[in-house]
């Protein structure tokens, strides 16, 4: 059965969505994380996938105040991204209670520093974060795009150990129009004992149901969540 991941994004401390990645195209859903992350639990859900949005855009961790609040007042195992560059922001990263981190840019712009992370801290602990752009690797809050062509991207990585991948199809982000279950499918194939996580598109539980039907072992979902596309209450048949 699928792993089903809702994802709370944080800007200046509130859970918002974009569409695409795009910082203008911004909607607050809820002033308070940590209400929405006790929903997530109450209906059974075991993990959270949390994006430091300010952070991304920057060059450090920001809004790790509130990762404590969701770490430290849920039970759920909580992967964060979003501004971890330094060794620094990784301590803070996981001192304030994420269980895993997702790194996209550092894996492109510092690969050494990556692997001596992924070395140190192990495959369970650090997740590689692949966003596609036009079959290219964007980074930076996904303003940058990077020369990085995805598919050699992720078999470099394996090699080095890597066994979880969040990986999401950007101009599908936030759009509500379906996820790249083709593009999964195919990332699949090529390295079929990896943990895939898909992001980005989910538009309801039928996406999330031919994604599971496709031999997807996870799933990211926000914006579906927060529009009233999906109800907590119709997860119930993918939650053991």
């Amino acid at each position: 059965m699928i792993e089903l991941i809702p994802a709370i994004d944080i800007i200046d401390g509130k859970c918002v969505r974009l569409s695409q990645g795009e910082y203008d195209s911004k909607k607050i859903y809820n002033e308070n994380p940590l209400e929405v992350a006790k929903e997530f639990e109450a209906c059974g859900l075991k993990r959270l996938h949390v994006v430091d949005l300010d952070g991304a855009a920057s060059s450090h961790i920001v809004n790790y105040r509130t990762l404590e609040l969701l770490a430290g007042h849920t039970a759920l195992a909580v992967d964060f991204g979003g501004g971890i560059k330094t060794d620094e922001d990784l301590r803070i990263a996981f001192e304030s209670g994420a269980k895993m981190v997702t790194l996209g840019s550092v894996a492109v712009k510092s690969p050494d520093l990556f692997r001596e992370w992924l070395a140190a801290y192990g495959s369970e602990r650090i997740i590689l974060g692949a966003d596609a752009k036009g079959g290219k690797i964007a980074v930076g809050g996904w303003k940058e795009e990077s020369g990085e062509e995805l598919m050699p991207f992720l078999e470099q990585y394996i090699k080095d150990g890597v066994s979880q991948v969040l990986c999401t199809d950007i101009s599908r982000d936030g759009m509500l129009q379906g996820p790249a279950t083709g593009l999964y499918r195919e990332i699949m194939q090529a390295f079929p004992d990896i943990h895939l996580i898909a992001s980005g598109g989910v538009s309801g539980t039928d996406d999330i149901r031919r994604l599971d039907e496709a031999g997807i072992p996870a799933v990211v979902f926000g914006k579906a969540l927060y529009e009233g596309r999906i109800k907590l209450e119709e997860l119930a048949s993918f939650i053991s």
